[in-house]
């Protein structure tokens, strides 16, 4: 399975007969799955089912979620206020009980004011739980999209990585093959030091003659360090193509690669094998901030 970002955007889009709403995603990177809402008002209660949708298609990342929500206007009912239609009929025959009027025309009463009000419908409790279940089905379109959103810019990232998890493996052999690594040079540096150490203390007594020559040993040898990165380069590839997040796998692998760079600078005995280690602490520096975009 590709690797998959934490870096990535979606939004989903959705209407009814009451509403028309959008959902928008952004995510970056995070240690674990942090997803943060801006709902409006009174769709609090729809949170916690909105997490556990993202759980279904996220394992890490700082995730903002927001809705916007448009009601639609519908016409409200009419109905006639009978109190209102009352007084005016009544006011209507007072008056013409004094002078001579026109018989009055029924959408002239109605227009008075007044005498029609609009009805506000009450939403019901049924409406009320469907209209949340559509968002939240609209909710689970956008964090499906952002999961491809993240895989795409996944796919992308995995080209870079695999790049340059190649520099150090070349890197690498550079080093093992390098004159000063070879078994010839170490020889021949550890009887200089070990003579250079008899000339300073002619009274050495074998023992810590022997020590001491071990720890020179110890000191001159980086074909440890090379098994060793070459060893991070297969399990980084491992990785790669593993079926599981490996984000916090690989940032623990960084730390062991930069580990093993770091200890052959120390051990460098010539110019050109400081030159590699350096070559490669800066590979894998540059593979450390990658890696901190992968789930």
């Amino acid at each position: 399975m590709p690797l998959t970002s934490m870096t990535g955007f979606a939004r989903a889009d959705g209407d009814n007969a009451v509403a028309r709403w959008h959902w928008e995603l952004r995510s970056v990177n995070g240690k674990g799955l942090d997803v943060r809402f801006r709902l409006p008002s009174g769709f609090e209660t729809i949170e916690a089912r909105l997490r556990e949708e993202m759980a279904r298609h996220l394992k890490r990342g700082n995730v903002q979620a927001s809705l916007s929500l448009d009601r639609v206007k519908a016409a409200a009912p009419l109905r006639v206020n009978e109190d209102a239609l009352a007084v005016v009929v009544a006011a209507m025959k007072s008056l013409g009980e004094r002078i001579e009027l026109m018989p009055p025309r029924p959408e002239g009463i109605l227009a008075l004011r007044g005498v029609l009000e609009s009805v506000e419908t009450e939403e019901v409790e049924e409406d009320r739980a469907g209209f949340e279940q559509e968002l939240i089905a609209s909710f689970g379109e956008a964090a499906a999209s952002l999961a491809r959103a993240r895989s795409e810019e996944g796919a992308k990232l995995e080209t870079i990585l695999t790049e340059q998890v190649n520099t150090i493996e070349r890197l690498t052999a550079q080093a093992a093959a390098s004159p000063s690594a070879g078994v010839d040079a170490m020889r021949a540096r550890l009887k200089a030091q070990i003579a250079e150490l008899l000339g300073a203390s002619p009274a050495l007594s074998e023992e810590r003659l022997a020590q001491e020559a071990a720890l020179l040993a110890t000191k001159a040898d980086v074909r440890e360090e090379i098994d060793r990165l070459s060893a991070h380069v297969a399990q980084a590839r491992e990785l790669f193509a593993g079926s599981e997040p490996a984000g916090r796998r690989l940032d623990f692998l960084t730390q062991e690669f930069n580990r093993e760079a770091n200890t052959l600078c120390s051990k460098a005995a010539d110019v050109s094998l400081t030159r590699i280690g350096l070559e490669l602490k800066a590979v894998i520096d540059q593979l450390r901030e990658q890696i901190q975009n992968v789930e």
